[in-house]
């Protein structure tokens, strides 16, 4: 643990998981911290919000990284607070395509999926295989807490001492698309593999097999295997932010829902402190502080910067990134006989293979589990979600008419698969990007960050290091689409990073 004889500020902005993990990270190693949140609860895009006896998480659903050495464990672990209960989700999500009334089943077990996938995609093994191996030497790579990409001589020496031998076996592969691959070994005219996998790859990477970088893809389709997986927390997913909250707390530092960031404050390109409104009094001061960790999205950090010098370069490259996705959400409260018997806790369902997944085409469905804290006794949760262009909600003329129309269409779907039925619907609330930008601050509602292409991904990210000096960015735009297991490893990069800096003054 780090002591000074003066303690150094910290201002964290957003307390999402991203900067509540840094916070609570920090505050143990005896920085004293402060967190600024717009919102009512802290937890940002995994929050919860209960309405009518239901408990619903707002976005996301389930969390990887519980297991003995997963980032939750490691970081919960070292802050000396109890894992969260919970279910590993096997299986972690069953697929419905096209036309197809039995899905593709993604078991937890990797003999079991293996079966799975040859019996679904005959061919196709020699694709799995080349996957298996890339996110095995991706995974051990990552293990060992390298930096992407490397911003100074310490990132890069971190970098350099995770590589090992195995990790040079990925480099071949560095500029590959899953579309390449596919190519590669003939099944790029295979429609069910392809659509199965733009399915799956658009909820993590935010695009489709052919512009997916290949390492990243990887990564994202083999964490739903032991010993990894993907889990299902008992209460909520609210359960996470608490726990960070308590250690935060526990430790020194102070969170401040209800304030909301409206500048860095800079002097000689290095940050001196945040200008902060709060929300109940309308009052406006400069919170001085030696750092500044941003838990945003990168476009909201160039807006928080203004018009500063040092940033245009990076302006620029935000300004050129490809439109990020929004999301429609419908939250529902039901009658545990609206779900059939034996259902997954996640589903996803796309009708069209004609249309892009988008545009209420696609949707991702999480069912909640008896006695798991979401719903009474007798009843249950459903949250079902597709990625929406935000453009088209900010431009519209009519936003009540097209929320409806989405929340319609979304309901007609669902009951094809659950008993919808007026007796078994008892709760119904939708939301889209412009909910999300009120409650998250998220700027034009996006979610799940920077798209993973090639140009995006990696190497070619976005880095936690920013153009100011003693600036860091943390969340989704820096370690994109795995949920909250990503976004704490872009936590813990920062707080590493910042240790190297300052532990010696």
């Amino acid at each position: 643990m780090t002591n000074f004889r003066v303690p150094v500020r910290v201002a964290v902005i957003g307390a999402g998981i991203g900067g509540l993990t840094a916070a609570a990270l920090l505050a143990r190693r005896g920085y004293a911290v402060s967190v600024f949140d717009l919102a009512l609860v802290p937890g940002g895009c995994a929050s919860t919000f209960k309405r009518d006896r239901f408990t619903f998480d707002v976005g996301a659903t389930q969390v990887a990284g519980l297991e003995p050495g997963g980032i939750h464990h490691r970081i919960f672990s070292e802050l000396d607070i109890a894992i969260p209960a919970a279910t590993p989700c096997d299986p972690a999500c069953a697929v419905f395509l096209p036309g197809e009334t039995k899905p593709v089943n993604i078991w937890r077990n990797l003999d079991k999926w293996r079966e799975e996938r040859q019996r679904q995609f005959p061919g196709s093994e020699p694709f799995w295989q080349l996957m298996e191996n890339l996110f095995r030497w991706s995974w051990a790579f990552q293990s060992r807490d390298p930096v992407l990409p490397p911003r100074d001589l310490w990132d890069l020496t971190q970098l350099v001492q995770a590589v090992r031998p195995d990790t040079l076996l990925t480099l071949p592969f560095t500029f590959w698309t899953v579309g390449d691959a596919l190519r590669w070994f003939q099944l790029d005219d295979d429609r069910r593999l392809r659509t199965f996998l733009d399915l799956q790859l658009k909820l993590y990477s935010q695009v489709e097999a052919e512009d997916t970088a290949l390492l990243y893809a990887a990564t994202a389709l083999g964490v739903s295997q032991e010993p990894q997986g993907l889990y299902h927390l008992h209460g909520s997913m609210q359960v996470l932010s608490d726990r960070l909250v308590e250690a935060l707390k526990r430790d020194g530092g102070s969170l401040k829902m209800r304030h909301t960031v409206e500048s860095i404050e800079t002097q000689n390109n290095r940050v001196t402190g945040v200008r902060v409104r709060n929300q109940k009094t309308g009052e406006i001061l400069t919170e001085p502080a030696d750092l500044v960790v941003a838990n945003v999205t990168v476009q909201n950090l160039i807006n928080l910067l203004g018009d500063l010098a040092s940033i245009r370069p990076y302006r620029h490259r935000v300004e050129k990134l490809p439109s990020a996705s929004g999301a429609f959400a419908i939250y529902l409260g039901v009658k545990d006989r609206a779900v059939p018997a034996n259902c997954p806790p996640h589903l996803q369902f796309f009708d069209d293979p004609h249309k892009p997944i988008a545009e209420n085409n696609s949707l991702f469905v999480s069912v909640s589990r008896p006695g798991d804290g979401r719903a009474p006794e007798g009843n249950a949760t459903l949250i079902a979600s597709s990625f929406t262009d935000t453009r088209m909600w900010w431009n519209c003329k009519d936003y009540d008419a097209l929320k409806q129309h989405y929340t319609n269409d979304a309901i007609d779907r669902l009951d094809r698969y659950f008993d919808l039925s007026t007796e078994n619907l008892l709760y119904v609330e939708a939301a889209t990007p412009r909910t999300f930008q009120r409650f998250t601050g998220r700027e034009s509602g996006i979610v799940g960050g920077i798209g993973q292409r090639i140009s995006t991904f990696g190497p070619f990210g976005f880095a936690n290091r920013t153009p100011v000096s003693n600036l860091w960015l943390v969340g989704d735009s820096t370690h994109p689409g795995e949920g909250t297991a990503g976004v704490s490893y872009s936590a813990l990069t920062v707080v590493r990073q910042i240790e190297a800096k300052w532990q010696h003054l």
